[in-house]
């Protein structure tokens, strides 16, 4: 350090290095990436800080690990690459993480722009590339703005919807050093955290909400990704109690409330336990940091636009994009529960009112239960798929977080795992759905919090894409566990194809044993063929604090059983319209 007097001392920094200098003020956590030339100050600064990075052996899953390490810490994740292949190979996560509203500072290095556009190599266009898919990208052109601009990067990921931002460093800017002044190295600790900013709805159209919900005898809330991104938990199960409101979950919100809560109406959407019947017969919607996407509203089917809807959501253009709203609260989700719950006022009459109403959702789901028990609790083998959730569900803590894959992992998960308290204790890449989450995943979630008991659920052929992160999970000391659904397939596909045409392509696996690559990599593997056999090798596997572990459960091949339900897609084919 150099002090010039002049009360603000001076300390000479590569740009790489002024980077980690922010980061460590903005207290990040573990960062995951695959260096190269342009970055490596950056990397030199993090072994000087003794921060924590991990590298990783491909870009896309470094990303989806600080995905999750971001869903369940409730920071900000952090990730980087290196150009071109480096840079583009992120894509497909960011876009998980921009339609997730996960927040994310991703650095990529880039060309020396002395040198830009003569061939360097792996060069690309990637700005142009990587701008579609995130937040925002922040192109760094000058060292000295190194700290505002990472900053700048902060704000951005924790504001609003949260996402992921990409700064974009040339080779020069991160080898460069300048002299920065002590000013110069600071983060608003507010934008450490998300949400960072927070805004609540309009007060007249809180108003005309609350008065359609006091109206109501049968209303309904259905809550998505954003109660978790606003943390608003306890203003959720508030509302839900003080006046006698069932709350429904979409793949992305589920642990809005506690599944296991007598107000937990549970999924609603493509597949659902009663919570599409309570919609049906419900005379006032509320919902809540939900987009209304494909899934959730059954392809667009689900709701008849014969009852009022309440849409509380924090981002405008998604309100009436594909379900009319009666009444549109713009804001922030746990504020606008606050003052819906303010305009309501005293609930004990509306609560005592609504108490028959209220008291069918655990009779309802009970029903459901006992209907469903040939499923859960069924002795077959291959083994079924809600054996295996039941069983997860029965060997879980109440504390404890299950990672659910793309695909039919995520569809099964979310209709059949129960969540025991609110809270990120379901975490599902539904943002893009892309399959080889469930590794990852599990990564990210269990560094973000050590202590309790991660579980992934993937199929075979997820895990097919991102095995080779066994070895990063251990080197990491991740000890999360990895289910893996074998199907011998790509299951969903097959499940579609066998409804639409009964015959098949391109979607059949060779028969693997997961559980010897597990023990090949020096991790726990354990191979599952017998019902009995899941709730032992679960619990063992939870209570395993130093080694990942994989259970490779041996599940159907009939492909009309792979799914937990009828896919809304193929209705008119089982109803004879079979295309040829």
């Amino acid at each position: 350090m150099n002090d010039t007097g002049d009360n603000d001392p001076k300390v000479a920094l590569s740009g790489g290095a002024a980077i980690v200098e922010i980061l460590e003020r903005a207290e990040v956590g573990p960062m995951f990436g695959m260096g190269g030339f342009q970055l490596l100050p950056f990397y030199e600064a993090v072994r000087g800080k003794g921060l924590t990075h991990t590298l990783i052996n491909d870009e896309r899953t470094g990303c989806f690990a600080a995905d999750a390490w971001a869903r369940v810490a409730g920071r900000p994740g952090v990730c980087d690459a290196t150009l071109g292949p480096g840079a583009t190979n992120l894509v497909t996560a960011l876009l998980e993480s921009t339609n997730a509203g996960v927040p994310l500072v991703v650095f990529t290095g880039d060309t020396h722009r002395d040198h830009s556009w003569k061939n360097m190599t792996q060069e690309a266009r990637q700005v142009d590339i990587l701008r579609p898919a995130v937040k925002e990208v922040i192109r760094v052109e000058r060292v000295h703005r190194v700290p505002e601009l990472v900053r700048r990067a902060y704000a951005v990921a924790t504001s609003g919807r949260p996402g992921p931002v990409v700064v974009d460093v040339p080779e020069d800017v991160a080898h460069e050093v300048h002299q920065f002044s002590q000013a110069d190295l600071w983060i608003d600790p507010a934008t450490t955290r998300y949400p960072a900013f927070r805004s609540r709805p309009a007060a007249d159209d809180v108003e005309r909400a609350a008065a359609l919900l006091a109206r109501a005898k049968r209303p309904l809330i259905l809550v998505g990704g954003g109660i978790h991104l606003s943390h608003g938990y306890d203003a959720l199960l508030a509302l839900a109690e003080g006046y006698g409101i069932p709350v429904a979950h979409s793949l992305s919100g589920k642990g809005g409330i506690a599944c296991t809560h007598p107000l937990s109406a549970g999924l609603f959407g493509r597949y659902s336990r009663i919570a599409n019947d309570l919609i049906d017969a419900c005379d006032c919607l509320l919902v809540v940091g939900c987009k209304l996407g494909e899934i959730a509203t059954k392809r667009f089917q689900l709701f008849k636009g014969n009852v009022p809807m309440i849409h509380l959501e924090l981002v405008p253009e998604e309100i009436g994009r594909t379900t009319r709203a009666d009444v549109a609260l713009v804001g922030d989700a746990r504020l606008g529960l606050e003052d819906l719950a303010h305009a309501l006022g005293p609930g004990e009459r509306v609560r005592a009112a609504r108490a028959d109403y209220a008291a069918e959702v655990p009779v309802r789901m009970a029903a459901w239960r006992k209907g469903a028990a040939d499923r859960l609790e069924t002795d077959e083998k291959p083994i079924n798929i809600g054996r295996l959730l039941n069983e997860i569900n029965g060997a879980m803590p109440e504390r404890s977080v299950l990672v659910a894959d793309g695909g039919f992992a995520g569809h099964w998960g979310g209709l059949l795992y129960d969540t025991k308290s609110a809270g990120r204790r379901f975490v599902a890449d539904r943002g893009f759905a892309s399959i080889g989450y469930g590794l990852p995943g599990a990564i990210g979630a269990q560094l973000a919090d050590p202590e309790q008991p991660v579980v992934a659920i993937t199929g075979d052929g997820g895990f097919n894409m991102t095995l080779g992160e066994l070895e990063t999970a251990r080197r990491a000391g991740a000890a999360c566990t990895v289910v893996v659904v074998n199907n011998a397939a790509s299951g969903y596909v097959k499940a579609l194809q066998h409804a639409m045409f009964g015959s098949y392509q391109s979607s059949d696996l060779i028969e693997m044993d997961y559980a010897g690559i597990a023990r090949d990599f020096g991790c726990r593997g354990v191979r599952v063929t017998e019902p009995s056999e899941l709730g032992p090798a679960l619990r063992a596997a939870i209570a395993e604090r130093e080694l990942p572990s994989v259970i490779d459960v041996v599940v159907t091949r009939d492909p009309a059983r792979m799914l937990p339900g009828v896919d809304n897609r193929t209705l008119k084919v089982e109803q004879g319209d079979r295309p040829v």
